[in-house]
């Protein structure tokens, strides 16, 4: 009796258990179904994207990102791209609902048969759900918030719109995302030119990206590619004769990582964008044009190496060589080398290493003595003086060991006699000729001893380059190595606009341009003469010939060349500034005046404040 009771029991608790746990699935899918997130905030989702740095002249520099991702629109993306990806990862993508139901069912039964997890079912559209909106968890929980969230997809989008969804956002190695990324990453090229063999190649990634990587096993890339191949022959996208010679190719050997041209510039210009943008440089997907000409660039790069050649061929090893080159009227910065092998040393001398430029110095000094009355053709002494200083008496002493007496400044300069110009400087002050070096826009320390007005206070290239700009003209001059930046809404953040503010008289900066010009006439830069346009400039030598300078312009373009050893030794006997950083000038000058324009001077709002 308590038996048959016990089973009546249980009879008549079946519809309770069954209303119970249909209640509780119910509420389980209501769950998962209410705690979904808001599909809609796809079209503004906004991933990490890189930011491009671009030279004036429109050549990509290098990309900033920590995942490297570039959006492109489904109107740029090739059909054969799209069904490539198509064919290996969602067959009947424009068939089904969101979910493919067929594959569902044979994928069951292929599991159910191998007793073991061995194949997916996931459409693209269920990937896209699960790559934007879901953790990568193996739960039932997730699974079914990916369906419910493919099926939402699919009544709110139309199907290429998904699918170029799903090629911007796919994870493809290598730190690449999406199918731009990947074309530059694995074959240095567009989506739009990809053939089909490599948007075959690059379909085989999404499932598994590191392992299926070309670089790792060239021989199962190959396999795993023609697979695909062959799945888009089968489908009817491809023809046998475009088969054959899609499986024929090679697959790719080395990866495309960051472009890095004029790679101490870039390094200089990410120093400054990450000032401006902190980390937003790495993530926002800003277009950065810089100032840079990329022809007058490579001219610049092969003046350096030309240049290391000829110290090379004299004994002279493991020289360094810096040269900037800067628009003469907006300190637009057109060229920056700051080492002769930037893989081997990524310091960079043109704006990081200060050292002492000897004479190139003394522009500044004859720039405060006329700025007090002198004239060009007054006298100094050019004698022997001693100096007592910190380090004990100091007595300057001409390069020839030749004293003068009475020169004129225009003499003195141009033969850059050091005895005249420390007499002159202490005619002016010392006090006089440091404010008038800053004003300039010298930053570097210099100290207040007379040895600072021979160039013994040290600076950088990129310093004096600008002081040099502001002498010719008499505009304080900074550099300037932006252009434009634009954000991923097209918005532009930064735009041209210089402001010139006069600091030098138009008759002083008529008389500074004569001496400087009277150097390349008759006197230490007397080279620069086969220019075959006007040129002025100045030498400079440090003490031992450790350091090498010349800084020179013409009408539109002013260069500094520094030439020197990291360890401040002798670059080698008389290796003065005339000897060695003068031919670089002018191998690099004549190359940049045989360019289209050599200096392009952009549209600019400017500003002129009372002199």
């Amino acid at each position: 009796m308590a038996l048959l009771w016990s089973r009546r029991v249980c009879i008549r608790s079946i519809p309770g258990i069954l209303t119970l746990a249909a209640g509780s699935l119910v509420g389980y899918l209501f769950w998962c179904a209410v705690t979904l997130p808001d599909i809609s905030s796809l079209e503004d989702y906004a991933p990490f994207k890189a930011s491009r740095l671009y030279s004036y002249d429109n050549h990509l520099l290098t990309e900033f990102y920590i995942e490297r991702r570039n959006f492109i629109g489904r109107e740029d993306i090739p059909e054969h791209v799209k069904n490539a990806f198509i064919a290996v990862e969602d067959k009947r993508f424009y068939r089904h609902c969101g979910i493919d139901g067929i594959r569902i069912g044979a994928a069951l039964l292929k599991n159910i048969g191998a007793l073991a997890f061995v194949e997916g079912a996931s459409t693209i559209t269920q990937q896209l759900a699960k790559m934007l909106f879901l953790t990568p968890d193996k739960t039932i929980t997730r699974k079914i918030k990916e369906i419910i969230l493919a099926l939402q997809i699919e009544q709110m989008y139309e199907k290429d719109e998904i699918l170029e969804f799903y090629l911007n956002h796919a994870y493809l190695g290598t730190r690449a995302y999406g199918i731009e990324a990947a074309a530059r990453t694995y074959f240095g090229k567009t989506t739009g030119e990809l053939t089909i063999a490599e948007a075959a190649l690059l379909a085989t990634l999404p499932k598994a990206p590191s392992k299926h990587s070309p670089f790792k096993s060239p021989e199962k890339a190959v396999k795993r590619r023609n697979r695909v191949l062959a799945k888009m022959l089968t489908i009817g996208f491809l023809n046998e004769q475009q088969f054959q010679q899609s499986a024929r190719e090679v697959v790719p050997d080395k990866l495309y990582g960051r472009t890095y041209k004029a790679p101490f510039f870039v390094d200089y210009m990410r120093t400054e964008l990450e000032n401006r943008f902190g980390d937003r440089l790495y993530t926002s997907g800003l277009t950065i044009y810089s100032t840079l000409d990329y022809d007058l660039q490579r001219k610049a790069e092969e003046a350096v190496e030309r240049g290391v050649d000829k110290l090379v061929k004299r004994g002279i090893f493991d020289a360094q060589i810096a040269l900037v080159a800067v628009e003469l009227q907006t300190g637009r910065v057109k060229a920056m080398v700051g080492g002769v092998d930037y893989h081997e040393s990524q310091f960079n001398r043109a704006v990081q290493a200060k050292r002492q430029p000897g004479s190139a110095f003394k522009p500044i000094v004859y720039l405060a003595a006329l700025q007090k009355g002198y004239q060009p053709n007054d006298f100094i002494d050019d004698k022997r003086v001693a100096e007592i200083q910190k380090e004990g008496i100091w007595v300057p002493q001409n390069y020839n060991g030749v004293y003068m007496g009475k020169v004129s400044l225009r003499h003195a300069f141009s033969k850059s006699l050091n005895a005249a110009t420390v007499n002159l400087a202490k005619r002016v002050g010392i006090e006089h000729i440091i404010a008038t070096a800053k004003k300039l826009g010298i930053a570097s320390t210099i100290h207040p001893y007379y040895s600072s007005a021979l160039g013994a206070s040290e600076m950088t290239l990129l310093e004096m380059v600008c002081a040099y700009a502001t002498l010719s003209h008499g505009y304080r001059v900074e550099a300037v190595p932006m252009d434009r930046i634009i954000d991923r809404q097209q918005m532009t953040l930064v735009e041209p606009g210089i402001h010139k503010k006069r600091i030098i008289s138009k008759k002083v900066v008529r008389d500074v341009r004569s001496l400087l010009r009277s150097v390349v006439l008759q006197g230490t830069g007397k080279k620069a003469r086969s220019l075959k346009r006007r040129a002025y400039g100045k030498t400079g030598t440090s003490n031992e010939c450790a350091d090498a300078w010349f800084i020179g312009f013409d009408e539109n373009l002013i260069t500094g060349v520094w030439v020197g050893r990291d360890d401040q030794q002798q670059i080698g006997k008389n290796e003065t500034g005339a000897r060695t950083a003068l031919p670089i000038w002018l191998d690099f000058m004549k190359q940049a005046g045989e360019s289209s324009g050599g200096v392009t001077t952009p549209v600019v709002v400017t500003q002129y404040i009372a002199e």
